[in-house]
């Protein structure tokens, strides 16, 4: 199952109460203060991980507590540290309080870690209280309090390409083809209700990550057909693949598919919207769709003039587009 947002509670390990304490041994009738510290509080820590792709483990357990410090003794013996808790998230976890929703951490990298929670100080002992006018203070501090945090859990995919369109319009099929990722594929709408990621090779030793995102709706921005939930996933990505139905089973207009879709970006993301795209008239595989793409085909150029005829299912034009993806990726890293 794929679970890419959670509410959960963490709570960090409290301090230890300092001891109050005097030396008591034999033949050293005035041993004063000897008092030790409590221990501090354990931390609450996220650790972002590559094997994982999901946050659904956190869906399954909402309150995390780190260890609570021990008190400290006699003999100036400190208390033991409580162990710290480290909660591995995937790569791409963001990180927010629950009711102000700023951001506290973004996990980006792999052992990437972030004290989300600090664990309480330890008390002091009444060693630490002793002086030439208080020789035999009684006084010991208790522990802090760790902290406690309500947190918005989210994960948004790292990856270089996103292809997005319509509904049916072909994207789980393309990303099948060109990568090792093996999407529900069907014939009709939705039928991709979570992002896939997929390595595409090109040749032998060069790669890109590509995101097949779920089809988005008119006012997605909106939440519509869980499309706030669909278009974080692109956020992070350098490139967009916007995929147009020509097949002759679908009746849609391609020109007010592309505009529909560009002002679902546009609303929910200005950066998102000025990203580079690749536009691509799929499903030109039969001579009507043809014919509709010739129709079409000076207005697309002129939305934009990186304009790539496909096939997802027979594969024409499938590696120019490969070879063009990587192309404009690898400029933008040089830029």
């Amino acid at each position: 199952m794929f679970v890419d947002q959670v509410k959960i509670t963490v709570q960090a390990g409290n301090g230890g109460d300092g001891c109050s304490s005097f030396r008591r041994e034999k033949f050293i009738p005035k041993g004063g203060p000897d008092g030790g510290d409590g221990g501090k509080g354990g931390d609450v820590i996220f650790q972002a991980v590559s094997n994982l792709s999901t946050l659904l483990d956190l869906r399954y357990q909402q309150l995390y507590r780190a260890e609570h410090g021990k008190a400290g003794s006699g003999q100036l013996k400190t208390g033991k540290s409580g162990k710290d808790l480290v909660i591995p998230v995937p790569v791409g976890t963001v990180v927010r309080d629950f009711e102000s929703r700023v951001v506290l951490a973004d996990l980006t990298e792999d052992l990437q870690e972030y004290v989300i929670a600090r664990g309480g100080r330890g008390g002091l002992g009444n060693e630490h209280y002793k002086s030439s006018t208080n020789r035999a203070p009684r006084r010991a501090d208790p522990g802090t309090p760790g902290k406690h945090r309500v947190l918005f859990v989210e994960l948004k995919l790292l990856a270089d390409v996103a292809i997005i369109g319509f509904p049916n319009a072909g994207k789980s099929t393309l990303i099948s083809k060109i990568s090792n990722a093996k999407p529900k594929i069907a014939d009709y709408p939705f039928s991709t209700l979570v992002p896939n990621l997929g390595l595409v090779q090109v040749g032998d030793y060069k790669s890109f990550v590509a995101a097949d995102i779920p089809g988005l709706i008119e006012d997605a921005h909106l939440g519509k057909g869980l499309g706030t939930r669909f278009l974080k996933h692109t956020e992070r990505t350098r490139l967009l693949v916007h995929l147009l139905d020509f097949s002759i089973a679908s009746n849609r207009d391609p020109i007010a598919d592309y505009e529909t879709i560009q002002n679902e970006l546009k609303h929910f993301s200005e950066e998102l919207y000025g990203k580079p795209q690749i536009l691509v008239a799929n499903k030109v595989d039969h001579p009507e769709a043809e014919a509709k793409l010739a129709e079409y085909k000076e207005r697309l150029e002129m939305l934009n003039p990186t304009l790539f005829v496909c096939s997802a299912v027979t594969g024409v034009g499938i590696k120019e587009l490969v070879f063009k993806i990587y192309d404009m990726l690898h400029e933008k890293e040089e830029e």
